[in-house]
């Protein structure tokens, strides 16, 4: 399924909640901050058919700092994904990940 997604299924969810797993040990809310394309205005499918690569950041609180590795992570719309999120920054209020979609 996550060779499917597209840049398209997550920019309507930008400000929304996402759940991540974290393993028997609780949950971590986070909100989808942004979701772009690498290429500036690029489709989210090209004319043959290929997804257009494209990035997905979230923030979440700023403790606890969750390791990179692949999470479950569940939106209402979306339903349950597992992807690999890497932190990306923090500061005192917030915790920034990303997640690429090559």
């Amino acid at each position: 399924m996550l060779d499917q997604l597209t840049i398209d299924d997550f920019r309507p969810r930008v400000g929304q909640r996402f759940v991540l797993d974290l393993d028997g040990a609780g949950t971590l809310d986070l909100e989808l901050a942004e979701a772009f394309t690498h290429e500036a205005g690029a489709a989210a499918v090209d004319d043959s058919g290929t997804r257009s690569p494209f990035t997905v950041e979230f923030v979440g609180p700023s403790e606890p700092i969750v390791p990179q590795r692949i999470y479950r992570i569940e939106n209402e719309q979306l339903g349950a994904l597992e992807i690999f999120i890497v932190p990306i920054g923090r500061d005192e209020s917030v915790t920034r990940y990303e997640a690429v979609f090559a």
